[in-house]
């Protein structure tokens, strides 16, 4: 996967210069069904049509359900309100906020660890909102920066949009945590980050 993920970052990277490469993008298409028209390629499949048919099939028969897997999440929000931590005691431990990666994975909304009881941990994410995506889970990293060996997975992101906590696995060394990362485990392709520090 990490071919997928390589140009993934690839598209991520071009995306600033969307306008330009949209426009360049267009004047090549419309330069190649010049070219086709003059060259009479448009007859090709009245000649062949069977094998037109087949080929067509085949395309859309793997192209749509691909595409709708890996574009979909891309522009389908979610968005859960669940109510906060339960506990009139709950400390703050380590608080953060939220960054994208870059210009197309974005990123913003508040990461608190919060211990509600003693020894208990809990991750509240307020306000959040991330550009969604295939595979998005939760983790909590020991590198200020982003995911790393040895960060400790919480879940599947419950939503794009919203507040709502994932319980902390006892075990977890708190001290040891230095941010929140939103991480696309299908691709190897970092989302969003939230730096930790003292509340």
């Amino acid at each position: 996967m990490s071919l997928f993920g390589d140009l993934e970052r690839a598209v991520a990277a071009l995306y600033p210069f969307r306008v330009p490469l949209g426009i360049g993008v267009l004047i090549a298409l419309i330069g190649f069904l010049l070219i086709a028209r003059r060259r009479g390629w448009q007859r090709i499949p009245r000649r062949h049509p069977r094998a037109s048919i087949a080929v067509l099939v085949v395309v859309m028969a793997v192209g749509l359900p691909v595409g709708w897997v890996l574009g979909s999440p891309l522009f389908i929000r979610t968005e859960l309100v669940e109510p906060g931590v339960d506990a009139p005691s709950a400390t703050t431990i380590l608080r953060g906020e939220f960054s994208g990666a870059d210009e197309f994975h974005t990123g913003s909304g508040q990461a608190r660890i919060l211990e509600p009881e003693p020894g208990r941990f809990v991750l509240w994410l307020e306000d959040f909102a991330v550009r969604n995506g295939p595979d998005l889970f939760v983790y909590l990293s020991p590198d200020p920066d982003g995911y790393a060996d040895g960060a400790t997975e919480l879940g599947a992101l419950k939503a794009s949009d919203g507040s709502f906590s994932y319980d902390i696995p006892p075990g977890v060394e708190i001290t040891a945590v230095r941010s929140v990362v939103i991480w696309c485990r299908a691709f190897s392709v970092l989302f969003a980050t939230a730096p930790l520090g003292a509340a």
